[in-house]
């Protein structure tokens, strides 16, 4: 179950700001109010990589970071005890994932039901989409690479972690490059393992790229693999931090990390598309260093020079990370089915209130997620003056 802890605790300031800038960052872009959204506010239709693609790989690599510091507590050596948080968190984080798929097929369901039935048939008959519930997506696959690198992290001498993640990666590159991995086709390597593996309806259906609409799972089994590697990095630059204790020296090191991550994935993208939706070895490589140097550059602000104010904002989603992005999914959900005088509440916010004070739907969008990043941050902020940690 969820554990709420009341109390402060000793925490990497740069880290959570980080942390909180993607969480916020995750809500603003899942969330526009029209179909109408800002060239930087969109994923990449395919190949390359927009501000927007930045956020998920962003939280996997903090997760990374966070999982070496867990993982220190109990000096890396298993224990049924360490067994047990780690199968206990993964089913959690999991289990999250698949109520909140099946929150928006019963919400979504419900609100499209035809209304000559009875309240209660429709009641149930939403409810009943276990034969086309999504089985993977955001929360699955931060459970998979959170068990798998913890796995890795408490079974394998951490000197032969950095070469185990370059097998993952040069090892998902030849499935890629041998399985048709960059074309969005059904002949994709990738759509052909999460099919035969879970099946169609059970996979995520509304990926366009080009005027193109074909079921293919953004965040699917197999691209799951590369995740892990990720992690891994992640894991391999929370050791670089916790080695020493001068943030110059932090900085530095995360910079360096960051340039050489980032100068790679770019050189390879000549022949390894970067692709978020493959997940491919590239995008891990850049985005990776992307993040790392981010938070290079936060150490140096926040811990170094001390300018800490501005911070506050996003230090309220980074210490309740998971909890703020469930709430914006769920309450996403409810504005998108629950109506208000027959009028969708986030029609109402966006098309009504928002739209004719401003003129413009790219404005109008951006203002309306904006102000719903505002909300989840309401609830954040509330926690964060209580110090109450919500942990998942």
């Amino acid at each position: 179950m969820t554990e709420m802890v009341k109390k402060a605790s000793s925490r990497l300031l740069s880290l959570d700001v980080l942390r909180g800038i993607t969480v916020a960052g995750m809500i603003l872009v899942n969330n526009p109010g029209l179909s109408s959204v800002y060239a930087p506010l969109r994923h990449a239709a395919w190949n390359g990589l927009t501000p927007t693609d930045l956020v998920f790989p962003f939280f996997m690599f903090i997760m990374g970071i966070s999982m070496y510091f867990s993982l220190r507590k109990f000096d890396f050596r298993p224990s049924r005890h360490l067994w047990l948080k780690i199968v206990r968190r993964t089913v959690l984080i999991y289990i999250i994932g698949l109520a909140i798929a099946w929150l928006d097929n019963f919400c979504y369901g419900l609100a499209s039901a035809d209304a000559s039935l009875p309240l209660w048939d429709r009641i149930c008959r939403s409810a009943n989409n276990f034969d086309h519930l999504r089985l993977v997506g955001v929360m699955p696959r931060l459970a998979m690479s959170y068990f798998f690198g913890s796995v890795i992290a408490i079974t394998l001498r951490h000197k032969f972690i950095p070469w185990l993640s370059a097998v993952i990666l040069v090892a998902y590159a030849v499935v890629l490059l041998m399985g048709h991995g960059y074309d969005f086709s059904h002949e994709n390597v990738i759509y052909r393992f999460d099919s035969a593996v879970l099946g169609d309806n059970h996979l995520y259906k509304w990926l366009v790229v080009d005027g193109v609409n074909m079921v293919f799972d953004p965040e699917g089994l197999l691209s799951t693999l590369p995740c892990i590697a990720h992690v891994l990095i992640g894991m391999m630059c929370g050791e670089a931090i916790m080695k020493t204790r001068d943030n110059s020296r932090r900085m530095g090191n995360l910079l360096l990390v960051g340039v050489v991550l980032t100068f790679a994935g770019l050189l390879l993208d000549y022949g390894l598309p970067i692709n978020k939706n493959v997940w491919s070895p590239t995008f891990v490589l850049t985005t990776c260093g992307l993040a790392a140097s981010l938070l290079g550059l936060l150490i140096w602000v926040i811990d170094i020079k001390g300018y800490r104010r501005w911070s506050r904002f996003f230090e309220s989603f980074g210490v309740n990370p998971l909890f703020l992005y469930v709430l914006g999914d769920v309450l996403a959900i409810l504005f998108g089915t629950v109506s208000v005088a027959g009028i969708l509440v986030k029609d109402w916010l966006c098309a009504e209130m928002i739209l004719p004070e401003v003129g413009d739907e790219y404005l109008a969008s951006c203002l309306y997620a904006i102000l719903f990043v505002l909300l989840n941050w309401c609830v954040g902020y509330i926690l964060y003056k209580k110090k109450i940690y919500i942990k998942i």
